[in-house]
């Protein structure tokens, strides 16, 4: 059953950043809405798998998901997710990018944002907390993005594909069969997918796979485990495509986050 998005109203007038944190039980659902404000959307612990009706980002920890004002969006929580959002007044920090996107989080930037949660809002009219705005946004603009995200097709030929390598992807089928088992041709779902997420289906089956495993090693799964459930043939298979869009192995990059 479709459910009405909802305006969350969190920021206040007065206020150049307002902040709230929430401990949110595994399977949580934050169901779909929006803010008048840009936020930035961080978790100490758990994984969270950001929805828009543009695509889907997954977020493990010491990292965080970066949403512009305006954006309808969803979260989804897997294991115990503490939760610390910043809300800015939009275009506040101006060099950040005006689509979703996750960061990665420093040590500094992580104790910044837990203090600033502390108090629900921060105004640069407080000469205290006017010093602490700076760093944070001067923080992000500093922080690099990293590819945890997936574009969604709008046809409903793609869509239909998409969906069903979301739910399935280890899915030993070739994308053939599954193009013409979702009732349109592999040719014409290639070229959908090339122009609406700028991915070949091919690339957008690897990252969806990558994104699945992601989120299963970040809630505590097993890289072998978290790999045969994601389709990879292997787990050497998996770490290299790994290494090779994020720029070092899970055990490595995990242990950082653990960090």
């Amino acid at each position: 059953m479709r459910q009405d998005v909802w305006f969350d109203r969190r920021r206040r007038s007065s206020a150049q950043l307002t902040t709230l944190s929430y401990e949110f039980a595994d399977g949580s659902l934050v169901p779909e809405h929006f803010h008048d404000a840009d936020q930035l959307v961080f978790a100490s612990k758990g994984v969270m798998t950001v929805r828009t009706k543009h695509g889907i980002w997954i977020v493990p920890p010491r990292r965080a998901v970066w949403i512009p004002a305006n954006t309808t969006h969803s979260i989804i929580m897997s294991g115990g997710v503490s939760m610390r959002t910043l809300y800015f007044i939009p275009k506040f920090v101006r060099k950040l990018p005006r689509h979703c996107c996750v960061i990665n989080i420093s040590p500094l930037l992580r104790e910044l944002i837990i203090h600033a949660c502390a108090t629900p809002a921060w105004s640069r009219n407080v000469s205290v907390q006017k010093h602490l705005i700076g760093l944070l946004t001067e923080q992000l603009r500093a922080a690099g993005s990293i590819p945890l995200q997936l574009q969604r097709p709008v046809d409903t030929r793609a869509v239909r594909v998409a969906d069903l390598l979301l739910q399935s992807p280890d899915d030993s089928r070739s994308l053939s069969q599954i193009c013409k088992d979702c009732g349109a041709g592999k040719r014409t779902i290639e070229r959908l997918f090339l122009d609406e997420t700028q991915m070949t289906l091919g690339k957008w089956r690897q990252q969806a796979r990558l994104l699945h495993a992601t989120k299963l090693i970040a809630g505590g799964e097993k890289i072998t485990a978290a790999a045969l459930d994601a389709g990879y043939n292997s787990t050497s298979a998996f770490i290299s495509m790994f290494k090779k869009m994020l720029g070092t192995t899970p055990a490595r990059y995990f242990e950082e986050t653990a960090t």
